[in-house]
């Protein structure tokens, strides 16, 4: 006689067999009715806008819609501001989150706090502290207009500005998270060896985090391509040269409705997109 069999054994071990699970233990358990519904009418609240959207679209005279000279003009503009202003928030954004992530100094919360402040923002207030600040009467505006003769506000420049000024507090959250989850003995390791801080960063830190800055890049790009309120505040709606796609959507929903819904078919198209981009980070279950 085992050990197994002996009496007084635990029960379930006595057979050397384990013991069977209960329905549901460990596994996907009913969902309570209360929580059912609400779950499925958020579903709806959430899906009902894009669904009608699709519905409504004109597929026979989209490909026309879509090719009309004012539209390209707006999605070339889109493009090129938001890459600039993706291009303008890794630049300063990296450093920043390295910044946050890696060194302490008075105020760091603050900081941060204020970094993150433009995602709760409302954009058209953004807009006007943009105006206050690099108008021509702004804080730092009058001294770029009088010294340098730079006018940031109403040109392809100030929409880049008002993009990076919305887009950047996502990259460096993105970048500042995968910062601290980084171990940072291995750069450590890479001064105690003689690299300096920037060369351990460049060499060591930048390839460790560079999954972190591409996500932070995508968000930040699709921020930027469809920013509106910052932008039409600061920059102005003049077409050819202010006027992104967004803007555009807003204005065609007043004259011609069918060619704002392609216009945001073409948004939602890119939106999907950098959700496929970001599946392995943001859309996979552990």
């Amino acid at each position: 006689m085992t050990s197994l069999d002996k009496p007084g054994a635990a029960p379930g071990l006595r057979t050397g067999r384990p013991r069977r699970r209960r329905a549901g233990a460990g596994g996907r358990r009913g969902v309570p009715l209360p929580l059912l519904l609400p779950g499925l009418l958020a579903l709806a609240f959430l899906l009902l806008p894009l669904l009608a959207l699709l519905v409504r679209a004109p597929w026979r005279s989209l490909p026309e819609q879509l090719g009309s000279t004012e539209v390209w003009q707006a999605l070339q503009l889109s493009l090129i501001s938001a890459t600039a202003a993706t291009a303008v928030s890794l630049v300063l954004g990296v450093p920043l989150a390295w910044l946050l992530a890696r060194t302490d100094f008075p105020g760091r919360g603050l900081v941060r706090a204020l970094v993150t402040l433009p995602l709760v923002l409302p954009p058209v207030v953004g807009g006007v502290a943009l105006l206050l600040a690099l108008g021509r009467n702004g804080v730092v505006g009058r001294w770029l207009d009088a010294w340098f003769g730079i006018t940031l506000p109403f040109t392809t420049t100030g929409v880049v500005i008002a993009e990076a000024f919305v887009a950047m507090p996502f990259l460096v959250i993105s970048v500042e998270g995968t910062l601290r989850a980084a171990d940072p003995r291995y750069e450590e390791a890479a001064t105690t060896l003689g690299a300096s801080r920037f060369t351990a960063f460049r060499r060591v830190t930048l390839p460790l985090i560079a999954p972190g800055i591409a996500a932070g890049a995508v968000l930040a790009w699709a921020r930027a391509l469809g920013e509106f309120g910052a932008t039409i505040t600061f920059a102005g709606n003049f077409p050819g040269r202010t006027q992104t796609m967004p803007l555009s959507v807003y204005l065609a929903l007043q004259n011609d409705p069918e060619a704002a819904i392609a216009l945001s078919l073409v948004l939602l198209t890119v939106s999907i997109a950098v959700l496929a981009a970001l599946r392995d980070r943001w859309m996979t279950t552990p």
